[in-house]
């Protein structure tokens, strides 16, 4: 297959990288924090650590793993963590140690939590004392044998000098009176790994670094199984695209994407710690006016997200007061950025919302769009060491400009699903992964994504893209937020649904269908449009269609009885 989108590399991009540059991702960060030892790291909440107090704190972490709870080479471990600074150090600890680190997600219910800790089979974890209510109900279905439990206000940098039983005594003050025995405070695991000796483990490219669990949207939770060598291709992958945008040791950075989530975990932590950037983590996002508070506090070179995220925070009071003199890069992913959230993006800040794509089974990161060129509507190129494909259901590879299944084939592609073989068959061939998403690549190697599979609506025989019409849709002044969901139909099978969140509190259904008339051809046109003050949104501001359609299923069962429905889901 040619690389036609080699022709359209940035300049200094190479074709290939060299996955066998390191070792091991901890041979990346190890390299960093000699490297940048003075320089500024994280700063969560004000309290800042360097490069070399984050060397010492993992270290200690490391050290306590190995000879407190007597983890070994190959044990899982799950941090369920916000964006604080213990997040960066336990997994940096984690992995010096040897361990296999498993990301979850603070907002598990238990169930949730109940499947992902059983499924990995992880001996501790570390979790923010907010959520140890939940993991007291599912703890003893777990194979657990350690809880490590910390708070949003933790101080991490204890002086040296003080004696150690005058700190355990007082940080084991703060711990809540939960129903859980191994509950130990994340202060006195560093403060007894400090006093102890840390074995550095020999790492090698089969290791694995990560079960990173994906959304779990066609079932269950699949654990992607990530090696050293799929983390270390993708960040020399990422570092190699991003080139002269980043000055190593200079850069300051907006992490407001969970790290528990593929994106932020490759694109803002591992990437960036290469470059010795200054990582602002960002706790709670989705409070937006604080989040704009704290921009205005740094002048940051880089800041990544979600579509949402960004449309949100442009209609944030203040966020065009914010210094932007230094934005070189705004990455978007996660979900399609809309042109018309682009354009307000770069009108506001001077710079370029650059949608890229990945999968939590690539690592992420597979596509990229060059830095700089003006908002296209693709997710990109095929970064270095990368082949996209389309493919047909059977498999065949289809002609350029024809839309097919995206395939994808490079060393950041994962092992495949812990412990499920034939969901790995399912997915993957000859060093190729089936996406699940739809797409198609121009003569110059651009990709497109038209949608996923599972949420592609069929309209009288035709296919419609959600994407397609909610870009449309959210061309219009009166909306602010807006997904398309299939709704079942007579006549036609489905017909395509709006979900909508007004920005103009009198904007009418009739309004916005007649403006998707003016840009869509007839089948493509929403039949129906649902207002609703808030959509449904996954942990990284992804908006879930999926519970949309179970809503509005559920609406449609209510209207067939004696009460009236409402198009706001209210009785009438």
């Amino acid at each position: 297959m040619e690389k036609i989108w080699l022709k359209n590399y940035p300049p200094g991009v190479p074709a290939e990288i060299n996955p066998a540059e390191y070792r091991s991702l901890v041979e990346i960060l190890e390299e960093s924090c000699r490297h940048f030892a003075d320089l500024p790291a994280f700063t969560s909440m004000d309290k800042t650590v360097s490069y070399a107090r984050y060397d010492e704190l993992s270290r200690d972490f490391a050290a306590w793993l190995q000879t407190h709870a007597q983890l070994e080479k190959g044990d899982r471990i799950a941090i369920m963590l916000p964006n604080v600074l213990q997040y960066p150090i336990a997994l940096f600890g984690a992995l010096r140690a040897g361990l296999t680190v498993v990301n979850t997600n603070p907002l598990y219910t238990a169930r949730e939590l109940e499947h992902q800790l059983k499924d990995s089979g992880a001996k501790a974890i570390v979790i923010l004392e907010n959520f140890a209510h939940v993991l007291e109900e599912v703890i003893d279905r777990t194979e657990l044998e350690h809880v490590i439990v910390t708070a949003m206000g933790d101080l991490l940098d204890w002086p040296k000098s003080l004696l150690v039983n005058a700190v355990v005594r007082h940080v084991r003050r703060q711990v809540k009176p939960w129903r859980l025995p191994q509950a130990i405070p994340f202060k006195h695991a560093l403060i007894q790994g400090r006093f102890a000796t840390f074995q550095p483990v020999p790492l090698d490219h089969e290791d694995l670094a990560f079960l990173q669990y994906t959304g779990g949207t066609t079932g269950l939770a699949k654990g992607a199984m990530l090696t050293h060598r799929n983390m270390v291709a993708n960040v020399l992958q990422s570092a190699s695209w991003i080139g002269t945008n980043i000055r190593p040791g200079r850069d300051t950075i907006i992490t407001a994407l969970p790290l528990y989530h593929i994106f932020a975990l490759t694109a803002n932590w591992s990437v960036f710690i290469k470059f010795g950037a200054h990582n602002i983590l960002i706790a709670n996002p989705r409070d937006f006016s604080a989040f704009v508070g704290e921009l205005k506090k740094y002048r940051f070179s880089y800041i990544s997200g979600v579509n949402t995220l960004f449309n949100a925070l442009l209609h944030t009071p203040g966020f065009s007061d914010v210094d932007f003199s230094e934005l070189r890069i705004t990455l978007g992913g996660g979900m399609a950025v809309q042109r018309s959230v682009a354009e307000h993006w770069k009108r506001v800040t001077g710079n370029v919302l650059t949608q890229a794509w990945g999968l939590t089974e690539t690592s992420p990161a597979a596509c990229i769009n060059p830095f700089g060129i003006d908002f296209n509507g693709s997710i990109g190129l095929p970064i270095p060491s990368t082949e996209i494909s389309i493919r047909d259901e059977n498999g065949n590879e289809l002609p350029i400009g024809e839309v097919g299944e995206i395939c994808v084939r490079g060393p950041q592609v994962m092992r495949g699903y812990w412990n499920q073989p034939e969901e790995t068959a399912a997915v993957m061939f000859d060093g190729w992964l089936r996406t699940g998403d739809i797409g198609r690549m121009d003569e110059h190697g651009f990709v497109y994504i038209e949608d996923r599979k599972k949420d592609m609506i069929l309209v009288s025989g035709f296919n419609v893209y959600p994407n397609e019409v909610e870009s449309v849709a959210a061309t219009h002044p009166g909306v602010l937020e807006v997904a398309a969901v299939a709704q079942p139909d007579e006549r036609s099978g489905e017909v395509v649904a709006l979900f909508v969140v007004k920005k103009d509190p009198n904007v009418t259904e009739q309004q916005i269908i007649e403006h998707c008339r003016k840009e869509l051809t007839g089948y493509k046109v929403p039949k129906h449009v649902y207002f609703r003050s808030e959509l449904p949104k996954s942990n990284v501001g992804k908006i879930l269609r999926r519970a949309l359609r179970d809503e509005l299923r559920k609406q449609l069962v209510a209207e067939t009885d004696t009460t009236p429905q409402r198009r706001d889901g209210t009785a009438g």
